[in-house]
């Protein structure tokens, strides 16, 4: 079972309390039981969780919006777990709503996992958002620091030249210095 998998099922298996309904999404393998989970209502947040990342997964794009609903939420956790099911859904729209996700202004404080999907990616999308988001960031008094310095690691990574000022602006960072240090090794 995927690290990932067994992750998510522990946490629910908490959130679920012994419900019938944990037992099912379980163990089916019927991604139609699954679909239907993620658009009857009154269906409780973890189920659809489970749900949307055993399709994410699967590569069923029915996944899409509520991983990327997933992806934006307040709980870590059910960022780790919609990254890595969009991760491997392969749907072309994925690289685009995480870089809506990373850019957005009102919601930096979620940006950690989107930013890092977006490297994980490699789409064209990248390093466009990561290094507006990384400019924006280095502003005094930023107080997400962790997401820019997954910013700049993430450009590191992705060894794109377009990196280079923004990533020159970020050495004088405390936090982020020698992350840029070396991101700055690996542009050619």
């Amino acid at each position: 079972m995927d690290e990932e998998l067994r992750s998510l099922m522990d946490r629910s298996r908490d959130e679920a309390a012994g419900s019938a309904a944990y037992d099912l999404l379980v163990a089916t393998d019927d991604n139609e039981v699954l679909a239907r989970v993620l658009v009857e209502p009154g269906r409780p947040l973890w189920a659809r969780e489970i749900a949307a990342f055993r399709l994410g997964c699967a590569g069923d794009r029915r996944a899409f919006e509520a991983l990327v609903l997933l992806l934006n939420h307040r709980d870590p956790e059910r960022c780790v777990s919609a990254a890595h099911a969009l991760a491997r859904l392969d749907d072309p729209r994925t690289p685009r709503a995480a870089a809506a996700l990373a850019t957005n202004t009102l919601r930096t404080a979620y940006a950690l996992h989107p930013v890092r999907l977006l490297t994980a990616l490699r789409a064209a999308e990248a390093v466009p958002a990561l290094v507006a988001t990384l400019r924006r960031l280095l502003a005094p008094g930023e107080p997400h620091w962790r997401v820019a310095l997954a910013c700049v690691e993430g450009l590191g990574q992705l060894g794109d030249d377009r990196a280079r000022p923004v990533l020159t602006a970020a050495l004088p960072h405390p936090r982020l210095g020698t992350a840029a240090e070396e991101a700055l090794g690996r542009l050619p």
